[in-house]
């Protein structure tokens, strides 16, 4: 039975399982929703919803928050099941990399217990903030403890998961997400979209939440509550982001550290985006005549590296895709969105370098890692483009492998604050790096000086 340790399940959720409650392991039954005067309590989500709102036609009421989930209602109990303290134990870690002197600063006090004991780690994209938690990683699953890897997007726990399979051969590691198809099963390493922690209580000594100020996360009281009550009571939590906002350093300040790394791992700068003006965009992208400017980068770019080429909405994508194999015809190009049903065979095929161009909208903007490439934004004025995803989006160029002269341009109609403040943090990304580096040098030039004159 041991597939119900630490989970938060519906009534519905048991009856699908097959299994008779006298045979459930220890748990808390309580009711889903409740009512308190005017409002409505989910138990599953924390969220209260008024009377009205969560009026059921024939009885009862339900939750409106988290009805993706599946309805919580008044029909339905919520099973709270406890989960056995696990022994110490090996584990088999296989990774031949090797950390940064500035990783291995940041991965070592977060192994360290102190006063704070959550993290941030605020980390430019492409600085290695996976590698820098293997060694927390391999502590934690050592002593015996569970831990989640939580993120936004599909896309991301796909490669995360490909990922830590490779670094833990012999662990076996839990996949979950909407399209995951496979039967939950109990593991102490598990890979998840933040939405998963909803069906989680008191589980995890360690989550890790990547992309902490993206969205669903950001702004979501409902998954906060699931994340806060997904880990254990002397759990810790570690987040992770290029982009945290002022409103989340606030809140943290008091109990978590924050560990700063403004250099990618390959001590390569963020390459600072090229701006492309180019008038009515939304309608040019329909004709091949009208958007010579892009294809002439396209002809650039493309003698280099592929070209990940991102699009404010899925029906421009589609429209532009059209346009541009007409234009280009000797290229390989598709494109992949959230509706797309060869999603991860597509990033699959783009990760082997099948495809010249690969159009997407924003469920690649984050996580996602490709060599040898180059990255455009059509309609990068659209206000699905935040400063954060802009600053992101930028960062999938030039990730991996050795330096290809990667570039990034943004096409624009107006030049609005998203791409102004989002060139400005580059650039002073870029100055960090600078000041930093020429620290590096100094400090490595004093010793060398140092050592000469010992010698002598």
């Amino acid at each position: 039975m041991n597939h119900f340790w630490g989970r938060r399940l519906l009534t519905r959720d048991i009856k699908a399982i097959d299994c008779e409650e006298v045979n459930l392991p220890n748990y808390e039954k309580i009711a889903a929703v409740e009512r308190l005067s005017n409002w409505i309590l989910c138990h599953r989500c924390g969220m209260r919803t008024s009377v009205i709102d969560g009026q059921l036609a024939d009885y009862g009421y339900f939750c409106t928050h988290c009805l993706y989930l599946g309805r919580c209602d008044t029909q339905q109990d919520l099973y709270l099941f406890d989960q056995p303290e696990a022994k110490p134990r090996e584990v088999v870690f296989f990774w031949t990399g090797q950390l940064t002197e500035k990783q291995t600063e940041i991965s070592k006090r977060i192994l360290c217990h102190s006063e704070k004991r959550h993290h941030l780690i605020w980390a430019v994209t492409g600085a290695g903030k996976t590698e820098m938690l293997y060694p927390i990683l391999v502590e934690t699953l050592k002593a015996g403890g569970r831990v989640a890897i939580c993120t936004p997007r599909v896309d991301v726990c796909n490669e995360l998961f490909l990922r830590y399979r490779y670094v833990f051969p012999e662990e076996k590691i839990t996949l979950l997400h909407g399209n995951t198809a496979t039967a939950y099963t109990f593991t102490s390493f598990v890979i998840c979209t933040i939405h998963q922690l909803y069906r989680f209580y008191r589980s995890f000594d360690l989550i890790v939440i990547d992309e902490i100020d993206a969205f669903p996360y950001n702004g979501d009281a409902g998954l906060a509550h699931a994340v806060q009550t997904a880990i254990k009571p002397d759990g810790r939590f570690i987040y992770l982001s290029a982009t945290p906002d002022k409103k989340l350093l606030k809140e943290i300040k008091q109990t978590f550290d924050i560990h700063k790394l403004a250099l990618r791992f390959h001590r390569r700068l963020l390459p600072e985006p090229v701006l492309v003006f180019m008038n009515n965009w939304r309608q040019k992208c329909k004709n091949k005549k009208k958007i010579k400017s892009l294809v002439r980068i396209i002809h650039q770019l493309i003698k280099e590296n592929h070209i990940l080429l991102f699009c404010p909405s899925i029906t421009m994508m589609h429209r532009l895709k059209a346009t541009l194999q007409e234009a280009l015809p000797r290229y390989e190009i598709t494109d992949v969105s959230s509706r797309d049903n060869q999603r991860a065979e597509k990033v699959q095929k783009m990760r082997e370098a099948k495809y010249d161009i690969l159009l997407t909208t924003m469920i690649l903007e984050r996580g996602v890692t490709f060599e040898r490439i180059s990255v455009i934004v059509l309609g990068a004025d659209h206000p699905v483009f935040t400063k954060s995803s802009l600053v992101q989006i930028a960062g999938r160029a030039d990730r991996k492998g050795p330096y290809t002269n990667s570039q990034v341009y943004f096409f624009y109609e107006e030049k609005t604050a998203a791409i102004r403040k989002a060139c400005q943090e580059i650039k002073e990304l870029k100055k960090k790096v600078w000041i930093f580096t020429n620290m590096e040098n100094r400090l490595t030039t004093i010793n060398i000086a140092h050592s000469l004159l010992t010698i002598k």
